[in-house]
């Protein structure tokens, strides 16, 4: 065919992104579990032969999909693209080649067009139980987290391992949301498969390897552009979390250079003896989402424009941890980074830094049994996705009750109520939660919950910014910390499993984000604005001075 035009090849690249957001739209819409049809806890995207993500879905979670690209390279080399035929399909949830825990399970599909292996897709998406002990940091090696699947073929020239799938079902408290969720990963590969084959044919394309090199060449120089903007030099944070039974230091030095952008970790804890550890691609992901949300924002998250963002760590610290440390609530520690970045580069750009937020999700992971039998599952176990406020921004308020920067939704109350015995009597913001500043910060939420059937349920705590809560700066006043209580007046642990006595009730009260700037300079309409709102009560506004 003739030599491809700048704007073909535009055209195409934007193809390709619809092409995987119709992958994830499948996924999302077929999941059996909540956390992903309702929340999004997903990611999907596509890659050419080398292992190279070619386009990412805009629906999904930075910390799956910038892993997740880490995953397809294992599986290229386990399994070299010569022998792979179509109908094979591949799977792992290793959280050293995955995405960083074993609840997450990573599919890979080869894509053929006219009987050329021109690409691979793949999807991951958050399992509720894979056995173990369940979804929390109580564990203290890996194999008391769950089921581990190394890199396996979960099909062969289109039949399916049964035997692979006998072993998934027979290690879960949830056989039948399982089954259905590995089934709707495939799928979602399958569907991307198609219609990577369609456009492949409308465009009159043999392969990819020329879209290939100019996405990824594209992408990085728009990113190495974008860098050249900033200042040169080194800066260093340190910031404090709330660790499982100690405090944990996380410390960083970011240097940007006109090459990119390297952040390493030497300063930074030891890793955990309890599950809040992170593998090192997990840190990765989201530190380089933390950077890219500062610099070439703008720009399809891709192998190319990742390319000039790198990190590194020691290893068994915390965000290196080493296999078999228990890792199943990595995000806890995992999601604090891009607030650790921003604090070493606020140093060199203030005006486009956020202060410190709630960053790891608030979710309500809870389990019990129910007063029915026979559906095929052994009681409930659900992850009820919530979150607290956002740092201000320099020039806006934070986000009130939203998850950044994981992206997912929460879960309505209408759903969770739907499918588990529980009742929420409370789901509404914590008035003056959010960090006074000249920008408030985000607020969090109160949440009040019960069993209506008269039996206990589990609480798998997962939770941090109790003791320490998102720091303000330039004067901006910290948010509120978080608490995990009984209606009774019980303080509850932030971490690890307790029960919820059928007689009373959980309440959980998600932190608020950090102010930015001294709050007698906040514009007085906005004071009015929050306390007609509601936001902010009369004596929450006499810092501002009102």
């Amino acid at each position: 065919m003739a030599k491809l035009t700048e704007i073909e090849l535009q055209v195409m690249w934007n193809r390709l992104i619809a092409v995987v957001e119709e992958q994830a739209q499948v996924l999302l819409r077929t999941a059996f579990s909540p956390i992903v049809r309702e929340a999004g806890d997903l990611s999907a995207g596509v890659f050419d032969r080398e292992g190279n993500m070619l386009a990412q879905a805009v629906t999904g979670t930075p910390g799956h999909v910038n892993s997740m690209a880490e995953s397809v390279k294992h599986f290229i080399k386990a399994f070299p693209v010569e022998t792979m035929k179509p109908g094979d399909i591949y799977v792992t949830n290793d959280p050293w080649m995955g995405t960083g825990h074993l609840n997450d399970f990573v599919l890979t599909t080869p894509a053929f067009h006219r009987g050329k292996l021109v690409g691979l897709f793949s999807c991951t998406s958050h399992i509720m139980d894979i056995g173990g002990i369940g979804f929390g940091p109580d564990g203290t090696d890996v194999f008391m987290e769950g089921l581990y699947i190394p890199l396996l073929k979960l099909a062969d020239q289109g039949k399916l391992n049964e035997t692979l799938m006998a072993m998934i079902r027979a290690n879960t408290r949830l056989p039948i949301d399982t089954e259905g969720d590995v089934y709707s990963l495939a799928a979602c590969n399958d569907v991307g498969c198609q219609r990577l084959s369609e456009m492949m044919e409308e465009f009159g394309l043999k392969d990819l390897d020329v879209l290939s090199k100019h996405i990824l060449s594209r992408s990085k120089a728009a990113v190495l552009e974008a860098i050249a903007g900033l200042p040169k030099g080194k800066w260093s944070n340190t910031m404090t979390v709330d660790g499982y039974d100690e405090p944990v230091t996380l410390a960083c030095t970011v240097e940007v250079t006109k090459s990119g952008i390297h952040v390493d970790y030497t300063g930074t804890g030891a890793a955990s003896k309890r599950g809040i550890n992170v593998p090192l691609a997990y840190t990765t992901a989201y530190t380089v989402f933390g950077l890219a949300c500062i610099v070439g924002k703008e720009i399809p998250n891709n192998a190319g424009s990742l390319s000039p963002l790198t990190v590194s760590a020691p290893p068994d610290t915390i965000v290196n941890a080493l296999k078999p440390k228990p890792v199943a609530s990595r995000h806890i520690i995992g999601q604090m980074l891009p607030d650790v970045v921003f604090g070493a580069l606020r140093q060199a750009i203030p005006e486009r830094v956020p202060a410190e937020g709630t960053s790891c999700l608030w979710n309500l992971n809870v389990r019990g049994q129910t007063d029915e039998a026979g559906l095929g599952n052994y009681g409930f176990m659900m992850a009820v996705t919530s979150n607290g406020g956002t740092g201000a921004r320099p020039m806006k308020d934070g986000l009130s009750a939203t998850a950044y920067p994981s992206g997912v939704k929460g879960t309505p109350v209408e759903i969770a109520e739907s499918i588990t015995p529980l009742i929420f009597w409370r789901k509404e913001f914590r008035v003056d939660s959010g960090g006074a500043g000249a920008t408030r910060g985000g607020l969090g939420q109160v949440i009040e919950v019960g069993s209506r059937i008269g039996k206990p349920f589990d609480l798998l705590a997962a939770y941090d910014r109790i003791d320490h809560p998102p720091r303000g700066r330039d004067g901006g006043k910290n948010g509120a910390a978080g608490a995990v209580a009984l209606k009774s007046g019980k303080v509850l642990k932030g971490k690890g499993f307790q029960l919820i006595p059928p007689d009373d009730r959980l309440v959980v009260m998600t932190p608020g984000g950090g102010g930015i700037g001294d709050p007698v300079k906040r514009d007085r309409k906005a004071v009015e604005k929050d306390l007609a709102e509601g936001l902010v009560t009369p004596k929450g506004a006499k810092v501002y001075g009102a």
